[in-house]
Order: C-alpha cells, then structure tokens, then sequence
C-alpha cells in the first residue's frame, strides 16, 4: 500500500521522527452546490516540524485557503471536513479550533481590506489579540501594539495607531495585519498570500523578521503563496498542491531547481524571471482546473499536461524518487527529460517601434498633486501636513508602447497613473493625449479610449451585479454593442482572460482573488482602448494565469497597439511587460531608460535597493548582501535635496540634502537623477546578480 502524505512529510528534513507541531492527515473537505458537493480537498496529509516552514503553493482553486481555513475551523456551515487527524501540538483542531486560535495560531490573510473593521481605529485592531488572550491592561497592550507595528517597518506608529484602515495603503494595511497576528507571540503562524500587497524592499524585511522569529523561538509556519521567489526564499519544504491533491512534495532547493512533476514545471515555466531577460517567453499552462464536482480517479492533471498518456486515468500514488522527494506521477522518469511544449510566439517586451520613431500618445508635463491632512483647524494654526504626492514629473509614452513604473508604496505612482486618466485634478502641469490637450473633466470618446485595472477587485467590482452585467456596462456605455452582440462580446473577452462562459451568471462573492482580477481586466479591455493603466494588476494572479494575462497584454499591444503604463512592485512582471521602466521615489522620477538598462549597473542607489530585495528562484544566498533600507517612502527627508538622502546608502554628504541631483545622462534614453558620478554607478556589483 502507497505511503500517506503524511508519511512523506513525517520523513522530512528535520522532522527527526519526533511528533511535528502541525499535523494533517487525510483532510477532506466538500461542499454543498447546485451542480453536486465540491470536492475541495481530497485525502490531503502534510505535516510540519517544530521551526520549520512548509510552503503550499498552486493556482487560486487548488484548495491552498481551504487548508487554512479548516485549520482554525472558520469553513462555512455548508462545508462537510474529514480528516483521520487535524493536530497541533496534541491540541484537536478539528474537535475544539476555537482555544488555540488568536493565542498559540496567528493568522495573515491576503486582502486586508476585507479583514480589518473600517470602524476601529488600527491600533486598538492590533492590540485587541493582547486584550483578549493576554489579558494585558490596556496601556500595556496599546505600548506593545506601537512596538509590533514599528517592528513591521512603519513609519509614525504613533500617528498610525490613532488612524482608521481606510488612511493606510494596501501596504500599511497587511503590516498591521502581520502585527495583530505576532500581538500574542503564537507558535505557529498560517501565511496565506502574506505579502501580495508590499512592496519588494518591504516584503523583504518582514521575511527578515520572519525568519528571526523562527531562528529565536521556533516558530512554525504554513505559507500559502504563489510567489515562487518568497517559498524558496523562507521554506523548508514544499508542498505542491492541484485541485484538491498533492502532486509533488520535496526540500525546496531540489523541488524549484530540478521539478518533476508536470504541473510543478509548468508553474515555473511560467514564473517572470528579471534575472533572465534573453529567457523563452513565459509558458503558461493551458486549460483551467478539473470539475471538482466529479473528482477524476486518475491523475487530475491529465487534460492540461501535455505528456499525458492512456495509463495516466488510472488512480496515482506518490513515490519516492529521492530522499524526501515525492511525486505523484507514473511517468516520472521519463517526462522530466522531455521539453515542455511552446505556445504560439507572441510579441515579447521590448519588440516593435524604437522610442525616438514612435507616436507619443500620452504626453505629461510638469505634473503636481499634493495632499493636505489636518482639517481646517490645522490650516488655521499652521500645523497642516502636506504631502507631494507626484512633484513636478513629465512623462512620455508612445503609442503600442508599454512602460513600467516602480516603487514602494506611498511614492506616488497610483496617484500619478489617476492624474493621467484625469481620475484626480492636478494642481498644475499640462496633459495630452494623441496631440491634443486633455481638459480637467475629459469627454466620452478619452473615457473609452483610456482606461485603468485597479489593484483590488473587492473594491472596484460591483458586489450586486454579475459578471456579465459587470462586462456589459461599458459596452452599453459607449455604445459598442447592442442586443445579442452583447453576449457574444462578454463570452469573447472571458475567453481573453481564461475564464468559462459559465462565469456570467456569478458574482464577485463567488470567485478567487485572481477569477475577480482576470474580470476586472476583461472590463478594461471592453471598449478596446488605446491606453491601459494597470495598477498592479496581475498582484493577484497565480503564475500561470499571470503568464497568460501577461503574454495577453503584448499580444495586445502587438496587434492593436495598445500602450500600457504597468504600475506593479513585482520587478520580474515588469520586466516581461516592460520595454522602458521609470522608477519613482516620493513623489519624483528617480531613474527612466530601457528595461535592460535600469536592470544593470549603473543605476539609482534607490533601483539598487529595489533590485536587491527581489526574491529570484535559486538565489536565497543573495538575502546575505541584500540593501536593507531603513523607513519607508514616507521617511522624512529635506525638500531642498534628494528625496532619497535619509534613506541612501551610498549617501556622499551634505550635498545630497540640499542640492537637487541633476539628470545624468548614462545611455541614450537611459538618465539618472543623482550627484554620484556615472563611473562610481557603473563600478557598482549587479543587484541581480550575474
């Protein structure tokens, strides 16, 4: 009889034959529907030692949240949970989840929109777990909560603990969140997509803490992510999950270098690698997951993997083909040797039309916009606070071009992609859009052809309407089809975004993170415009539908000329969708060029910094020289300099505070804004390595 999930994970790296911290065996969890009960998981086992970390990864319906959820017993009523064992530390989860909860399991979810109360300020949300579970008074609590929440890396804990969820970006957000979940000290922390909406370089310093906390007192973790780079940055293992099973389990270094199974080399085919940008064109698997109404007795990868033959409908069991390496696939040995198959070529970043030959379409001059906190009270006593938001920048993007703009959170970049669309008025500066001056409050025909994918689908989708209703609007807003086009067009742009026809008739409520974002793409693309700004839009998205949307995007742009501005703190992404990148620091262009320049010394100490904290597949042992910067953005820093003295490394004196850094030009369409000379920038090691 075929060893247990379980098994496999009992016999892991450090497991040392001794009871694990966590352990599950034989989940399974189905729900109730229309069409049948969902099979949701089916005969998961895993388990995890003490100080370990077990990272679960696969697309948005593999049942990775489930997992999670069952753990701290907060599946819905509807849902029906087996399982021989749901253990932590001799405690019975799936009996009493309740007492563990909050006090020895912290948890971190992904949208932390939907999980802090937009009534209660943020730091009594942070010091509530210390209230309830550790009885603390409440001062202590209130003193401990401005410590975690410094310890999270954000700036003013004092002003934030006072502010409500709504005053914090999606970044400052999740950080509190990470801080309420490490209030109680809990022995083990379940990750679920924990740093989806940060930035790179502060993504990088809560997997420090992380880490830190694992290294001081054994801290257990369960991450959930689709962010390849982050599991092999922090797990132990790796535990591959497909509609409800394990696939592939294994040490991380050996499972992401050398992956057996199909589905795991079809997720990393799929990953934007910046550190390779001659690499193939991203490969994203094809199809969509099974029908978990009718599990299939067979390997349920079958009608997606391409070296799928006869023998493979029957049942699949896992198998040990290195030490604490495991695979549930038959034909192991001879599909690792084979090449995975390449979809049709489509326009890769970079091709078409050089910058200097093209059409300018989007022309931005001098571009400002402030904001202005305190109330009237404080314009009175003069103690309001300004912020410059976007300071002075112009920007140029060509027709059919796709540009990137980076940087952490709060340096402006949103706020720049609104001021383009007219979304928000600029306090000064000049617009045009295909020659022609864009007023304050644009007409009709700019509305269809600019448009804009937000980074968070629970906000920008109408929670009453269904997906055809949602996809509809903007073809009966501006007068793009009518009676049964209408369908025809709706099924049309679910099929750009890979997602069924049967979808019409769902609401947002009904589908994952990354099914809502493809819906808000889909949206965008409705009233085939000439210019899409996606604020971080693919942040959401598994790695394979992330390779399709992107590949997508440049097929778009190839055959319709549709130019992009790509807002996204993912580098890689960037670096795939990308052909030039202009990297943004409070408020302020730091760095502008072509993708293969700003990816290579020299480059901004600020480009550095980002760089370095970017977690690529295979490189863990580049965290030890990474750029650790202190603060964030919103880090004070004199007006008269360089907006990014306070935080720089490579800081050269006083001039740097009170002179502005001139544009230095390194290559032709390649400038930096800095006082360090070209050759000092240049002499710099590749933050990427190589």
């Amino acid at each position: 009889m075929p060893e247990t999930d379980l098994e496999v994970a009992e016999r892991a790296p450090g497991a040392g034959g001794s009871s694990p911290a966590l352990r599950i065996e034989d989940l399974s969890v189905s729900y109730a529907t229309i069409r049948g009960r969902v099979r949701a998981l089916d005969h998961v086992s895993l388990a995890i030692p003490r100080g370990q970390v077990l990272g679960l990864v696969g697309e948005s319906g593999s049942g990775k949240s489930t997992v999670v959820l069952a753990l701290l017993g907060l599946l819905d009523e509807a849902a029906e949970v087996t399982a021989t064992a749901l253990e932590f530390e001799g405690h019975d989860l799936l009996g009493d989840p309740v007492t563990p909860r909050g006090r020895r399991i912290g948890t971190v979810f992904q949208d932390p929109s939907s999980i802090l109360n937009p009534a209660l300020p943020v730091g009594l949300q942070v010091a509530e777990p210390l209230l309830v579970h550790r009885r603390m008074g409440r001062a202590e609590a209130f003193e401990r909560a401005k410590e975690l929440l410094a310890q999270m890396g954000i700036p003013r804990p004092g002003a934030v603990m006072r502010a409500y969820p709504h005053q914090l970006s999606g970044g400052m957000k999740q950080r509190a969140l990470i801080a309420q979940a490490l209030a109680t000290e809990p022995d083990l922390l379940l990750l679920d997509e924990p740093t989806t909406a940060l930035d790179v370089t502060v993504e990088a310093q809560i997997l420090d803490l992380l880490d830190g906390l694992r290294a001081e007192r054994g801290l257990t973790m369960l991450l959930v992510s689709h962010n390849l780079g982050i599991v092999d940055r922090i797990c132990d293992r790796v535990c591959v999950l497909y509609a409800g099973r394990t696939l592939e389990s294994g040490p991380t270094s050996a499972l992401l270098q050398a992956p057996r199974h199909p589905y795991t080399r079809g997720l990393l085919g799929a990953l934007p690698r910046p550190d390779r940008l001659e690499a193939a064109p991203l490969v994203p698997i094809p199809g969509n997951l099974p029908d978990l109404t009718n599990p299939d007795p067979g390997c349920n990868f079958r009608p997606r993997c391409p070296f799928a033959e006869q023998g493979c409908a029957e049942p699949q069991f896992l198998s040990e083909i290195l030490p604490g390496h495991w695979v549930r696939c038959h034909r192991v040995g001879i599909v690792e040797t084979l090449p995975w198959p390449l979809p049709e070529p489509v326009a890769r970043a970079g091709g078409g039309t050089p910058e200097r030959h093209r059409e300018r379409l989007v022309e931005a001059a001098e571009m400002q916009r402030a904001f202005r906190s305190g109330g009237t009270f404080a314009r009175l006593l003069g103690t309001e606070s300004v912020t410059r938001a976007v300071d002075g920048v112009s920007l140029a993007i060509g027709r059919g071009e796709s540009v990137g703009l980076v940087g952490e959170s709060g340096c402006g970049k949103s706020t720049l992609g609104r001021l383009l669309l007219r979304l928000l008025p600029a306090e000064s500066g000049s617009l045009r859009f295909a020659g022609e001056a864009v007023p304050e409050h644009p007409a009709a025909e700019f509305r269809r052809r600019a448009q804009i994918v937000f980074q968070n689908p629970d906000t920008a989708l109408n929670p009453r309407q269904t997906v055809a209703a949602i996809l509809s609007r903007p073809l009966h807003r501006f007068a793009l089809a009518e009676g049964p086009e209408v369908v025809r067009e709706v099924e049309r742009l679910l099929d750009l975004v890979r997602l069924p026809h049967a979808f019409r008739s769902r609401y947002p409520h009904q589908l994952s993170g990354g099914e809502k974002q493809r819906v808000g793409i889909a949206r965008a693309l409705a009233t085939r415009p000439d210019f899409v700004i996606a604020d971080e839009a693919v942040s959401a998205l598994d790695v394979s539908v992330q390779a399709a949307v992107l590949n997508l995007l440049a097929d778009l742009r190839a055959r319709l000329g549709v130019a992009y501005l790509f807002i996204s703190h993912d580098i890689g992404v960037i670096a795939h969708i990308a052909e030039r990148v202009v990297v943004m620091y409070r408020g302020r262009l730091m760095e502008e060029g072509r993708t293969a320049q700003v990816l290579h010394p020299p480059y901004h100490p600020y480009t550095e910094a980002l760089l370095s904290a970017v977690p690529v597949v295979g490189a863990r042992e580049r965290s030890a020289s990474r750029i650790r910067l202190a603060g964030d953005a919103s880090s004070a820093v004199s007006a008269a300099g360089c907006p990014f003295a306070a935080r720089c490394p490579r800081r050269i004196g006083p001039l740097c505070d009170t002179v502005p850094p001139p544009w230095q030009v390194a290559a032709e369409g390649h400038r930096i804004a800095c006082h360090i000379p070209l050759p000092t920038l240049a002499a710099m090691p590749p933050a990427l390595g190589g």
